[in-house]
């Protein structure tokens, strides 16, 4: 199982979230660049981006940001935000990132998707099932879809996705406890898969759990940041 910092970034700052609520928002460090030094300096080398301005506006703040991380450090980058069609994604890929995740373009408009897809690679495809309740939620979580998480797996299996990041958002930035019955769920349906774990982290002895389901893999945040976890244990973990 691989374990992946997150970075949040509003305002070019690292924050973090409590579900999804930009009423409810902490800054932790004035440097993205800095952070992300920080986690490959601890032994990572994949670290989770979220433009949240991108995400909420669809206007992206971030992509200086990566250029220079990218150009400062070895760390690959899984990002998301704000992916809503085609030329956001090029620019994006074009930005340096190695994953895009996209979770409202699959729901919004398949075809543009499908052309992402085909263009860049469903391996470097993340699609993002946000759930709440288990019901499907997208654009920057704040609309839910008549439609099912599973419904959106299914149609991205079809175009050769495998790579499903599954965010409870009731979970996230609240360091509540990860949502473990959801992604044992989906992994028993699609054994195929490899799903990364989001939302909720609380500590070290629950990513030890986690490792016992075995998902591909686990994105940790505020639990880092609230120093709940620590760093070099926690980069251990993943060896």
């Amino acid at each position: 199982m691989i374990i992946i910092p997150a970075i949040d970034i509003y305002d070019d700052k690292v924050v973090r979230l409590s579900k999804g609520d930009f009423r409810e928002v902490s800054f932790y460090n004035e440097s993205p660049l800095k952070q992300a030094k920080i986690f490959e300096e601890a032994g990572f080398d994949l670290i989770h981006i979220v433009d949240l301005e991108g995400a909420k506006t669809r206007k992206f703040t971030a992509i200086d940001i990566i250029k220079e991380i990218k150009s400062e450090t070895s760390l690959k980058i899984q990002f998301g935000g704000g992916i809503r069609d085609g030329k956001t994604a090029f620019q994006i890929f074009q930005a340096g990132i190695d994953y895009a995740v996209i979770g409202s373009l699959p729901v919004k408009n398949r075809d543009e998707f499908k052309l992402i897809v085909k263009q860049h690679s469903p391996d470097k495809i993340v699609t993002a099932v946000d759930v709440r309740d288990e019901k499907l939620y997208i654009s920057g979580w704040t609309e839910e879809v008549d439609l099912s998480p599973y419904d959106l797996i299914d149609f991205c299996m079809e175009i050769g996705i495998r790579r499903f990041i599954c965010t409870d958002i009731a979970k996230d930035g609240t360091m509540k406890g990860l949502s473990v019955e959801l992604y044992e769920k989906i992994m028993r349906r699609y054994p195929e898969i490899k799903l990364i774990a989001s939302g909720g982290v609380k500590d070290i002895e629950e990513i030890k759990k986690l490792k016992e389901l075995n998902p591909y893999a686990v994105v940790v945040g505020k639990a880092i940041y609230e120093e709940k976890i620590d760093l070099k244990e926690l980069s251990e973990l993943a060896l």
